[in-house]
């Protein structure tokens, strides 16, 4: 199987990934529910850094190191790195605080310095704050943002015609590298009879508020 639909897979077998009726942030009901804080226990965390890594590596994209911004990315960056150097690629990470720290070592980042291609790491892209932020501290540094890592592209339109995602592909002309998508997430319900009726849901769901996948 595909890793996308073994993310799939795994995000519905530890209920993570959910169907009903949830309000999402744009004030929309959404027949499904990703809850990225769910990956919160050593496994899972593990499992799901081992998801990140296959997209990552799959994706082809030239990396000198891995950044995770505050508070989600932390988590998340680092069980990345640990998940690609068991996969044969070490590489240096680097996180952010919220509030420069005035003793010790100081400033706003800790790990390795910021050089070279950096991947951001993240959970979701929703308004793009996160991106852009970390966008700012990676050029500050000197070094060039290449990529966005996220578990799952809901490919829904914002308050525009384009995704979050799509927003921040070119706000700041770098790929955004999703584990599984929207898409992928139906191609599994095909295979999966029990789940028809969330299929004929989603389905209505990504017409009405769908954009046309561009990866």
């Amino acid at each position: 199987m595909d890793f996308r639909l073994e993310f799939i897979e795994f995000v519905l077998a530890n209920d993570i990934l959910r169907f009903g009726e949830f309000k999402i942030k744009s004030g929309r009901l959404s027949p499904y529910f990703f809850n990225a804080g769910l990956f919160n226990d050593g496994l899972l965390l593990d499992r799901l850094s081992q998801f990140y890594a296959k997209a990552i590596l799959d994706s082809g994209i030239s990396i000198d190191m891995l950044f995770g911004p505050a508070y989600k990315g932390i988590p998340l960056v680092s069980g990345c790195a640990m998940a690609l150097a068991r996969a044969g690629r070490n590489l240096p990470f680097a996180f952010n605080r919220k509030e420069a720290k005035d003793h010790g070592e100081g400033g706003l980042l800790i790990g390795a310095p910021l050089s070279g291609n950096v991947l951001i790491v993240d959970d979701v892209i929703s308004a793009g704050t996160s991106v852009r932020e970390s966008v700012a501290l990676i050029r500050a540094a000197g070094a060039a943002p290449c990529g966005v890592a996220v578990a799952l592209d809901r490919m829904e339109r914002g308050s525009g015609a384009l995704s979050a995602v799509q927003e921040a592909q070119m706000e700041f002309g770098i790929p955004v590298i999703a584990i599984a998508t929207l898409d992928n997430l139906i191609t599994y319900l095909r295979d999966q009879p029990d789940f028809s009726v969330h299929e004929t849901r989603i389905l209505r769901y990504r017409q009405e508020y769908g954009i046309e996948n561009i990866h």
